[in-house]
């Protein structure tokens, strides 16, 4: 019986088939499938000056001047003011008190908390509360508990000290609890002590 000899050139067709791996079907198909790049999402513009929060969501930084839908509290009307002796107090100029007789505390007139100092548990504020008849010597670790929620997107808890007093002839007798924003962005914040809460929010901007 005549024996087949493949020709010179099949010989060399399969050689190089072989080396670009496309003779090795094996090999062929565990070559993984090249993924498009993910998109950078873009906070869309807004012609107010105020973006969006869906935008917010998908971003770390935040402008200064709060999202139409962040409801930051605002001064009321009428005006708030604080029992005797609380008024020979008055709050910064960019301030206003919040709040009733029972529980009350200063809150930014634009809404915002900026340039706070920063460190590895977020963004810092210290806050102060009064109420009718706290004294500062009588409790001097006052049972107030402060918790804070964001509003606009997911993010940790807010982080808050244990409560202490305070006490100067201008501010009188004070409770008072540091807070960590670990995000900027809309956040509601709360109080509560003896039976009463009061929330307010805030705009934390950089």
């Amino acid at each position: 019986m005549r024996s087949w000899h493949p020709s010179i050139p099949s010989v060399i067709l399969v050689l190089l088939l072989t080396s670009c791996g496309v003779a090795d079907s094996t090999a062929a198909m565990s070559v993984p499938t090249t993924m498009p790049p993910t998109a950078t999402p873009r906070v869309p513009s807004d012609t107010s000056g105020a973006v969006p929060l869906t935008a917010l969501s998908n971003t770390n930084v935040m402008p200064n001047t709060p999202a139409k839908t962040c409801p930051v509290t605002r001064p009321p009307d009428p005006a708030f003011t604080p029992p005797s002796p609380y008024p020979r107090y008055a709050p910064a100029a960019e301030e206003f008190w919040y709040g009733t007789d029972a529980l009350w505390t200063a809150v930014p007139k634009t809404g915002v908390w900026s340039g706070l100092p920063h460190n590895p548990e977020g963004y810092t504020q210290k806050v102060f509360w009064w109420r009718k008849g706290y004294s500062w010597t009588a409790e001097p670790e006052p049972h107030l508990i402060v918790t804070g929620l964001r509003l606009d997107a997911s993010a940790s808890p807010l982080n808050v000290s244990r409560s202490t007093n305070a006490f100067a002839e201008d501010i009188q007798s004070a409770m008072l609890v540091g807070v960590d924003f670990p995000t900027q962005g809309c956040w509601e914040i709360t109080g509560q002590y003896a039976g009463m809460e009061l929330s307010f929010v805030v705009w934390v901007a950089p």
